[in-house]
């Protein structure tokens, strides 16, 4: 098996983060609207945005989840949810956005998500003085903030906020129903052939920690290491976790841990959430988080 697509399009992000250098747009001086970014900058609009670009497909979701999906104007491939953000004009990949074609629509807003894949874009928007802000939720409880923040950049307060107090009402939900349960011992699976996992820096296993999960390679000293199969094995997980693009995914999942002599396999632990929702730090992500729990707890 090779990686999940979606985790295939957050691997280049991550590589590419920890080189790069952020340019800082300029923006108009009489901004009256003014939002923090995840990279810590303070954003400067004149007025809500209303011609919106986002470079990444869980900027996409944050937006739309604030009420403002109307303002988006252009995205990046694989921006695919909700289903009307399928039919927005793609302006290339989140690794490589085509300049021209950005500026070409007007924007009055840009979305990023890794500074040094944006970083030659940022260079274009700086010149014609279109605002940059950086999104990169890190952990579940920044999901519904970003939601918030996003209702800030486009005006749209009144529908951002109660989706942000439903999500949050979500996360104390789980908080308080897994609170003090048994720990479970999960392999994250990120890739099998080769085998890759993800380590406790990650949102996933952030996610993870609130069903009261223990990621068995949480330690490990890269995002996203590269692991042999004897270390998993020596791991001792009590379950998988892995991102899949359909439901038959976990199926051959289980019986490739089966051959492979895993014994939790051997007990029907291996489960799938679906891969978009799981890696993208966005709204479903605390679907993928709901459904994680209830695996974890038919297993305890």
């Amino acid at each position: 098996m090779t990686f999940p697509s979606a985790f295939l399009r957050i691997v280049p992000g991550l590589i590419l983060a920890l080189g790069g250098t952020l340019a800082r747009a300029e923006t108009p001086i009489s901004a009256g609207i003014q939002v923090q970014d995840d990279k810590g900058r303070t954003v400067l609009l004149a007025a809500p945005a209303r011609r919106a670009v986002t470079l990444a497909p869980h900027a996409t979701e944050l937006v739309y989840a604030a009420g403002a999906g109307d303002r988006l104007i252009a995205t990046i491939r694989g921006s695919d949810y909700p289903p009307a953000a399928r039919q927005l004009p793609v302006i290339g990949d989140g690794t490589q956005p085509d300049a021209e074609r950005v500026a070409a629509v007007r924007p009055d807003l840009l979305i990023a998500w890794q500074p040094a894949a944006a970083e030659p874009l940022v260079r274009v928007m700086d010149k014609l003085q279109v605002p940059v802000f950086f999104s990169d939720p890190l952990t579940l409880d920044a999901i519904p903030g970003a939601v918030e923040r996003m209702g800030e950049l486009f005006g749209t307060q009144a529908q951002a906020r109660p989706a942000a107090q439903a999500l949050r009402a979500r996360l104390d939900a789980l908080a308080s129903r897994y609170a003090g349960r048994r720990p479970v011992r999960v392999f994250i699976q990120a890739g099998l052939d080769p085998i890759y996992t993800l380590n406790d820096t990650s949102i996933v296993s952030d996610a993870l920690r609130l069903c009261g999960g223990v990621n068995v390679f949480g330690q490990a000293p890269v995002v996203a290491p590269q692991v042999t199969l004897e270390s998993v094995l020596a791991a001792r997980p009590e379950a998988v976790l892995a991102g899949v693009a359909r439901p038959e995914d976990t199926r051959q999942n289980l019986a490739a841990w089966q051959v492979l002599g895993l014994p939790a396999a051997r007990q029907g632990h291996v489960y799938g959430v679906d891969a978009d929702a799981l890696y993208r730090p966005g709204p479903r992500l605390i679907d993928a988080a709901e459904s994680i729990c209830a695996d974890l707890d038919r297993l305890r």
